[in-house]
This record gives structure tokens, sequence and C-alpha cells, in this order.
């Protein structure tokens, strides 16, 4: 009789023992969840913070500082400063047409930037590795977009370079600035906690499509919307298998045979039927993020730029 009761006290012991460290876990991942939630609302409230006005009038008075530090110094060369350009006088009046052309293209195109723009701008101070603004009204998808030297770097770290769960969301590193390439691609984690690309997995009901088919994405010389297309519901396919939609492998379309090709696939393999399109030239933005409705899940929106 006392043996079992011993047995059952030292049962009792473990299942208590394993409720406490059960108990801890469920703490421990519970506090690590509201602390990434907490990195991802502070990083998606980024650009609301950042002020023009101030920046603009930081920028002025720096300048107004630097032309009072030099007075004394254009004083003393001003009798020589005037000798000369009197001597180029003539030559200045033949350029005064093509300089103040100039100046009126600069002053356009710094006045033609949207808010936005410059507010990117200003964030890329903080990380040149910061190429963007990404953003779907109404979801949480509102964060900086970055772009490394590889594809791995940006998975594990934010845009402060700090090591973070959250990772970043990330454009492809091959894509070109410069062509520009046919397609923004862009990678970001599917996180339990409702943050960075978790929304993305709502467009597999038509409805939300309906409601938010338009994404925003700027930069510091472009701020345009873009036209969802297409909504895969995928997966990464291995190389033996042949007739398959590799989208995450298109960053630049070197013909008009290979962007339509593209775009054939995509609407083919949507979800539902869009009946927006893209053409050949379209600037296209592909968003993508793991699924895990299949091992190697994958699932993308695609949409073309207005």
């Amino acid at each position: 009789m006392k043996r079992t009761f011993t047995k059952k006290k030292k049962f009792l012991l473990i299942i208590d023992f394993l409720l406490i460290v059960f108990i801890i876990i469920s703490l421990i991942y519970i506090i690590n969840s509201l602390i990434q939630k907490k990195e991802a609302i502070e990083e998606s409230n980024l650009l609301n913070e950042i002020n023009i006005e101030e920046s603009l009038s930081n920028s002025s008075e720096n300048t107004y500082n630097q032309e009072n530090s030099d007075n004394g110094q254009n004083v003393e060369n001003q009798e020589l400063k005037e000798n000369q350009l009197n001597i180029e006088s003539n030559e200045n009046q033949s350029n005064l047409y093509s300089s103040n052309n100039m100046s009126s293209s600069k002053n356009f195109a710094e006045s033609s930037k949207t808010e936005r723009m410059i507010k990117v701008e200003n964030l890329k101070k903080q990380n040149s590795d910061i190429v963007g603004w990404l953003e779907i009204p109404n979801t949480n998808i509102n964060y900086p977009v970055l772009q490394g030297t590889d594809n791995k770097y940006y998975m594990t770290h934010n845009y402060k370079k700090q090591k973070s769960k959250n990772g970043s969301i990330f454009l492809t590193k091959d894509y070109n600035w410069d062509i520009p390439s046919s397609n923004l691609l862009i990678f970001g984690h599917n996180l339990n906690n409702g943050t960075m690309f978790q929304d993305l997995l709502k467009y597999s009901n038509k409805s939300f499509y309906a409601k938010h088919h338009t994404i925003r994405f700027t930069t510091v010389n472009d701020d345009s919307e873009y036209e969802i297309i297409s909504v895969l519901k995928t997966r990464v396919f291995y190389q033996s298998e042949k007739n398959v939609f590799r989208y995450y492998y298109f960053i630049n379309a070197e013909t008009e045979e290979e962007y339509n090709e593209f775009i054939k696939n995509a609407k083919k393999e949507s979800l539902y039927n869009i009946n927006a399109t893209a053409n050949y030239g379209d600037q296209l933005i592909t968003l993508s993020t793991c699924s895990y409705h299949v091992k190697d899940g994958r699932f993308a929106v695609i949409a073309r730029k207005k």
C-alpha cells in the first residue's frame, strides 16, 4: 500500500513539473511574441514620425550658419571677386539662359517630390540599404523595404541592422535599379502575430482582394500605386519538376516573349480570376511570403504599376 502511494506521489510530482515547464515555455513564447509585435508596430510608424518641416528647417539653418561663417573671408576677397566678375561678365551672360533653365529644372524636380518621397529620403540617412516604403492601405503591411548584398541578412535583421526574429521586408539583391528590372520581387516573413507579410494570406479570399486591390510603393524618385493582377498559393518546386510556375525566379525579362510568358502563367495560376492584367513594359511588383498549406509553401501577390 505504501509503495503504491509512493508511486502515485512521484507521478503527481512529474505531472506538476511538466505543467510548470509548459507554463514557463508558454510565457516565454507569449512575451517574445509581444516583443516582436511591438517592434513591428514601431517600424511601421517610422514614416509618420519623420517631421519634414523640422528637417527642412534644420537644413536651412545649417546653410545660414555656413554662409555667416564665410562672411569674414568673403569681405576680404570681395574686391578680387568683383574684378573677376567684371572680366567674366560677358561670358556669364552668354551662359545665363542655359543656367536658368538648369536651375528651373532642378527646382521643378524638387517641388514635384511627394511628402512620402521626402520622408523616404530622410529615412535612408538611418540606413542606406532602405530603398523604399511599401504599404497596402488598411492592412498591417506598412514597412520600409531594404535591399542587401544577399537575400539572407535581412531575413534575420531589422532596418537598424539589429538581430530580429521579425527580419525585414526586403527586395531581392538581384533587382537592378539602373535598368530598371521588370519585377520588384519583395520578401517578408509570415508571422503569427499578424505583422510583416502575414496579411498577404488574407488574399486567399476574393472579398479581401476586392477591398484591397492596390499596393503603394515609394522610393526617393517615385511614389506609385500598383494594381493587383494575380494571387498565388503555391510552393517551391524541385529542379526536376517540369512545366511549373516558378514566379520567385522572375526579376527581369530579357525579351517581350519572356515577360508575356510570366504574365500568362501568373494569370493562369491565380487563385481566382482578376480582370486587371499587365502589358510588356509595365513595371511589376511581387510580394512573397511563406505559407504552411504544404511543405515549402509560398503565397504571392503580383501587381502592375498604374
